[in-house]
């Protein structure tokens, strides 16, 4: 038998000798079709895992790239088992390794972590427990690599493979570098003739070669999937009315669970207690917090005792609840990569989850001024200056991500976005609309010798007779008054366009409006703006009306009651065992066993997610669950 648990060398190209390969594909695929069951209770592989799968036991290394909620973790957990030695799994989220370690644990598989969190005696068990041979998978920080002590440890093992998650940390050129990543090529000096496998959910073409650079991968096979996220909603809409939008869209979304986002510790503060005290549970999280008061938070909301966050982008890298159906920006976050991370906390679970924006040129200027003495500031502005063209530019907001990270995106209508789904209206006259904004902006500057911000250029084209614009003589330009037939807000939401997609710049401590090369082919009719009305009340509420239809759709055939008694029963089991409650089931698999009803343990075997593990810890509470609950609609006469 070899390290695989096969009897032939199955796939074991170009290691000087192993045994020849044999043809045994169709034996090793059927074999991992029934680890996938037996632990995981998923009928078939999501894309690109088994390929994934595949080279790690080929002993290839691998640069892995899997939106989030695709499964990557899988990817290097199920060859863990089928290999000999333990699989080390680094990882920056010591808030995530435990929720981890319990769901694989709770799965029957041997895994533990090692990190500073754990107490002395907890430490010495886990490397007892890592000597004698009985883990297949170890989760440490990239800190501990540094510890001679560590090494040392494992320099003594068997190892199967190291993983590097979350590897965009390594690259200068990634969202989220950490200087400890950058000393993760050591591990091939270390240990030079183990595999390392690298796995991200968000990296751009540059940022791949340069995880694959900086971790000496030797010519790694490369799967890299579509970074689309069908299940995801976007909606980009202009902040206004304070917290009115977001309090339209937790009505929406009552009973669900969302993360709301914002940029400053002191917005988090006001924006949850405004939710408060309208009635809207929530939390807030941020730096600013004792670190007792974020563990005590973060533990209630994976426990499913609060359903809604209100934080900086502190909070999330640690979350792995799969049941978050929406995301709330309340402001601009810094980057596409920041965005769509963010974004990808929500439908982990496969289930169709919405994720807004809300967005103004305030946010463009407050990141600009926070990136101002960054040693990264040039790469940071091109970021933000991408991501503020995604929320100006009306277009399909699917089609861009995809682009943003040097993907093809092929379908015409993503039909989950505000603009395929005919949410935005769009303006018929951009070009003229364009050039008198334009125009007005060239007009002050020459006029002044120096620019205006944008309010000021918005009350000219309203014809607004305001101090300013009288003392400086701005009533008598050409271009007072051209847009009087519209409000300041549409004016406003204009302007911000044309910003976002170069047609005008911001710049100097007092962001005043100015002109680019792009201004000057608008005037001349060379380029013409692509721009959309803000929403009108009729609108809104036609949206709103599409909104209930779809959502009826994906409940079609689910017991809703029966699925809030089984979330019940989850959140009881999961206070008992002290884990978040997506480690006992997902909403995936409650929303299987309310459409099925199983009541008998062959039954309940083919429910999403329900595993040989599962099925001997569970399988009898919830059949109860289910069995209680049709006496009762039996007893009511349904």
């Amino acid at each position: 038998m070899n390290s695989l648990g096969h009897k032939s060398g199955v796939l074991l190209e170009g290691e000087p000798g192993r045994c020849k390969v044999y043809d045994m594909e169709k034996e090793l695929q059927e074999k991992l079709q029934r680890i996938l069951k037996k632990y995981w209770g998923y009928q078939a592989f999501r894309p690109y895992q088994e390929k994934t799968i595949l080279s790690i036991l080929r002993r290839q290394e691998t640069l892995t790239v899997l939106p989030t909620g695709g499964g990557k973790s899988l990817c290097f957990q199920l060859p863990a088992l089928l290999m000999d030695g333990t699989a080390v799994v680094i990882s920056p989220l010591i808030s995530l390794m435990k929720d981890q370690v319990d769901a694989l644990q709770d799965m029957g598989i041997a895994a533990e972590y090692f990190n500073s969190s754990l107490p002395a005696e907890a430490r010495a068990r886990v490397l007892q427990r890592l000597r004698r041979g009985e883990l297949k998978l170890l989760y440490i920080s990239p800190e501990r690599l540094s510890d001679p002590a560590m090494l040392a440890e494992l320099k003594a093992l068997t190892l199967s493979f190291f993983v590097i998650d979350e590897a965009h940390c390594i690259s200068h050129w990634g969202h989220d570098f950490r200087a400890e990543y950058r000393n993760l090529g050591m591990l091939k000096k270390v240990f030079p003739s183990m595999q390392a496998h690298a796995f991200t959910a968000t990296a751009t073409p540059e940022v791949q070669q340069d995880i694959v650079t900086q971790l000496c991968l030797r010519n790694p096979s490369r799967h890299i999937a579509s970074i689309d996220r069908a299940n995801l909603t976007y909606r980009v809409l202009p902040r206004a009315r304070g917290s009115a939008q977001i309090t339209d869209i937790l009505r929406r979304h009552q009973g669900e669970a969302g993360i709301i986002y914002c940029i400053r510790r002191a917005d988090v503060d006001e924006l949850s207690a405004a939710l408060n005290a309208q009635g809207f549970k929530n939390l807030p999280y941020h730096a600013g917090l004792t670190d007792e008061m974020r563990h005590e938070y973060q533990d209630r909301f994976a426990r499913e005792e609060i359903d809604i966050i209100v934080a900086t982008i502190a909070f999330g890298m640690g979350i792995d609840r799969s049941n978050i159906r929406f995301v709330i920006h309340a402001a601009m976050p810094k980057s596409i990569e920041h965005y769509q991370q963010e974004t990808g906390r929500a439908g982990r679970d496969g289930l169709p989850a919405h994720c807004y924006l809300l967005y103004s040129g305030g946010d463009y200027r407050t990141w600009a001024f926070l990136f101002a003495q960054s040693g990264q500031r040039d790469v940071m502005m091109s970021k933000l200056s991408a991501l503020y063209n995604f929320c100006s530019e009306p277009q399909c907001r699917h089609n861009v991500l995809a682009r943003y990270f040097g993907q093809a995106y092929e379908p015409a209508n993503c039909q989950a976005c505000d603009y395929c789904l005919g949410e935005v209206d769009m303006v018929e006259d951009a070009l003229a609309i364009g050039q008198k904004i334009v125009s007005c902006v060239h007009l002050v500057r020459k006029a002044a010798a120096y620019g205006f911000g944008a309010a000021h250029i918005t009350y000219i084209l309203q014809g607004a007779l305001t101090d300013a614009i009288v003392q400086r003589g701005h009533h008598q330009l050409s271009t007072f008054g051209a847009m009087s037939d519209v409000s300041l807000r549409y004016i406003r939401f204009m302007i911000e366009q044309l910003i976002g997609q170069g047609f005008l710049a911001r710049e100097g401590e007092f962001s005043v409006l100015a002109l680019t090369e792009d201004s000057r082919k608008l005037l001349r009719g060379e380029r013409a703006p692509v721009l959309a009305k803000p929403l009108v009340a009729v609108k809104k509420k036609d949206i709103a009306r599409r909104r209930t239809e779809k959502k009826e759709k994906e409940w079609a055939g689910v017991d809703r009651d029966l699925f809030q008694a089984l979330r019940k029963k989850r959140a009881e089991l999961a206070a008992q065992k002290g884990v978040p409650a997506f480690i006992i089931f997902g909403d995936k698999s409650l929303q299987d066993m309310a459409f099925i009803k199983p009541v008998t343990p062959e039954a309940f075997a083919t429910v999403f997610g329900v595993g040989e593990t599962k099925l001997r810890l569970y399988g009898d509470i919830f059949i109860e669950v289910i069995k209680q609950y049709g006496k009762i609609e039996t007893a009511a006469g349904y």
